[in-house]
């Protein structure tokens, strides 16, 4: 594999980020305040980054499961499934956080449940970076950051959206 071709293929996953970030950033220019702007930014995250990066992967992993095991570095196995499927929950996790009713504290846990598997899995593929020599494009580079900030963006986001909320007593 070339380097422009093992760079294009282990930097896809940022599109998710990239996507959230400019659509969240065009959609705010003119907010009428700072909570608005912080609740657009919450909605873009968990439907752009952590629901259509999650629903990508379920599409990616059972359509074409060899090529997605060969991306990561393994031989093909039933764990193409059950990734698809936990992608599954992550994305609708991620579709209900962008709900107009999802509250702060919903999209934490929904920032803690994707934290889970996929700080889960950031630690997995380090591993295997380091104890196997696996640097395929699906176990290093831009998956690891987004295995990182998808969960931990979405959690200090809500966390922050707390902070901003008046007290009602």
């Amino acid at each position: 594999m070339d380097t422009t071709t093992y760079l294009l293929e282990t930097s896809f996953p940022l599109v998710w980020i990239l996507i959230a970030v400019i659509g969240a950033a065009i959609r705010t220019r003119r907010s009428p305040s700072r909570a608005a702007a912080l609740e657009t930014w919450q909605r873009w995250w968990a439907v752009a980054a952590l629901g259509c990066g999650s629903l990508w992967m379920v599409f990616a992993f059972l359509g074409a499961p060899e090529v997605m095991a060969e991306t990561i570095g393994f031989t093909r196995s039933p764990f193409e499934f059950e990734i698809a499927f936990a992608n599954l929950g992550l994305a609708v996790m991620g579709f209900r956080a962008a709900s107009a009713k999802a509250t702060a504290r919903e999209r934490i846990t929904v920032g803690l449940g994707a934290g889970m598997f996929l700080w889960g899995a950031f630690i997995g593929h380090v591993y295997q970076w380091f104890a196997a020599g696996d640097h395929a494009p699906g176990n290093t580079g831009g998956v690891l950051v987004c295995d990182l900030l998808f969960p931990a963006v979405m959690i200090a986001l809500a966390v922050r959206s707390t902070r901003q909320a008046p007290v009602l007593v």
